[in-house]
C-alpha cells in the first residue's frame, strides 16, 4: 500500500555477559570469603592448647561421639586431670570417708574433732586435739588408742588410692623444751611420724607416704588464741594426683640436664690447662709437646727486654 511507512523489527540476541558481566565477582566474593574463614580457624586453633586441639581433631573423627571420650578417639597420649575432675574425685573421696566415720560408733565422741576440707592441693584430713588430750597426751608424741583407731580407719580407705599421702604435725605456741633440747619442732614432727607409723602398719604402702612434716605452732589453726589445744593437731593430706607427662616431654627434661652438663664440663675444659693448647684443627694437643699461644709470647717478651 502505498503511503505507509514499513514496519522495521529490531531482534537483540541473548547471551551472558563475558567479561564485562558481574557474575564472576559473586564467586570470587565468597572464595575469598571462604579462605579469610579457614585461615582464621587455622590461627585459632594453633592458639588454643594442645588438648583443646586434640579433642576438636577428635570431634572430626568421630563427630557422633561414639568414642569412649566425646568429641575424641581417645588415642591421645597427653592425658591431664581438668581442676574441676580433681575437685570432684576430692569430693567424692571425702564422702566415702564421712559414710565410714559415721559407721564407727567408736568415733562418735570424736566426729567434731575430724575436720575434712578440699583444698588447692588435695583432700586434707585434721584430727583436731582437745583439752583432754584425745589423741596425744599432752607433752607426748605416743598415740591413744582413739587415735589410732582413726588412723586404722583412713588407712583402709586410703591404702587402694594411687595418691600420695603426706602426714603434718602441729603443736600450740606453749613453750616446752627439757633438758635436751626438746622441743615443739621435735615434738610436732614425732607425732606426725607416729601417725604414719600407724597408718603404714594398716594397709598403707611405704611409697604411698610421700613426706612427714613437722610444723611446731608456726601455723596455728585458732590463730587468736595461740594456747588453744586446737591448735594442736595431726593433719593427713591425700595429694592430687600429678598429670601425666608424655614421652617427648621427659625426652625434653631429660635432654636439658645433659646439655648443662656438657656445658659445664666444656667450662671446665676451657679453664684447664691442657684446653689452652690447640692445634689448627681444633685437637687437643699435650701442653708439654706444643706451649700456648700465651707462653710462646710471654716467652719471647723475656728475651726480647734481655737484649
Amino acid at each position: 500500500m502505498e503511503g505507509q511507512q514499513p514496519i522495521i523489527v529490531i531482534k537483540k540476541k541473548g547471551g551472558h555477559g563475558g567479561a564485562h558481566g558481574g557474575a564472576w565477582k559473586v564467586a570470587y566474593a565468597d572464595f575469598v570469603t571462604a579462605m579469610m574463614s579457614l585461615f582464621i580457624v587455622l590461627w585459632l586453633m594453633n592458639a588454643t592448647p594442645k588438648p583443646v586441639q586434640e579433642v576438636i581433631a577428635g570431634y572430626f573423627n568421630d563427630p557422633k561421639g561414639t568414642a569412649s571420650k566425646k568429641g575424641s578417639t581417645g588415642t591421645s597420649d597427653h592425658k591431664e586431670s581438668t581442676p574441676a575432675q580433681k575437685k570432684d574425685d576430692m569430693v567424692a573421696l571425702k564422702a566415702d570417708l564421712m559414710n565410714a566415720i559415721e559407721k564407727m560408733t567408736l568415733l562418735n565422741k570424736v566426729k567434731k574433732q575430724i575436720e575434712i576440707t578440699v583444698t588447692e592441693e588435695g583432700l586434707r584430713i585434721e584430727l583436731v586435739e582437745d583439752e583432754k588430750g584425745t589423741f596425744f597426751e599432752v607433752g607426748k608424741a605416743k598415740p591413744t588408742d582413739m587415735l589410732e583407731d582413726i588412723l586404722k580407719v583412713l588407712a583402709t580407705q586410703l591404702k587402694d588410692l594411687p595418691n600420695n599421702i603426706s602426714i603434718e604435725g602441729y603443736t600450740d605456741a606453749q613453750p616446752y623444751a627439757n633438758s635436751n633440747g626438746y622441743g615443739n619442732w621435735e615434738l610436732s614432727t614425732d607425732r606426725a611420724n607416729e601417725a604414719r607409723r600407724e597408718m603404714q602398719n594398716n594397709g598403707i604402702r611405704p611409697n604411698q607416704v610421700s613426706q612427714v612434716r613437722g610444723f611446731a605452732d608456726q601455723k596455728l589453726h585458732v590463730p587468736d588464741k595461740p594456747y588453744d589445744a586446737a591448735n594442736r593437731r595431726v593433719s593427713v593430706v591425700v595429694q592430687n594426683l600429678k598429670p601425666t607427662v608424655s614421652v617427648a616431654s621427659k625426652t625434653e627434661a631429660a635432654a636439658k640436664p645433659a646439655a648443662g652438663t656438657a656445658s659445664a664440663e666444656t667450662a671446665a675444659a676451657t679453664n684447664s690447662p691442657k684446653a689452652e693448647a690447640k692445634t689448627d684443627g681444633g685437637s687437643p694437643v699435650d701442653a708439654a709437646t706444643k706451649p700456648s699461644q700465651g707462653l710462646i709470647a710471654k716467652a719471647m717478651g723475656m728475651f726480647s727486654h734481655k737484649k
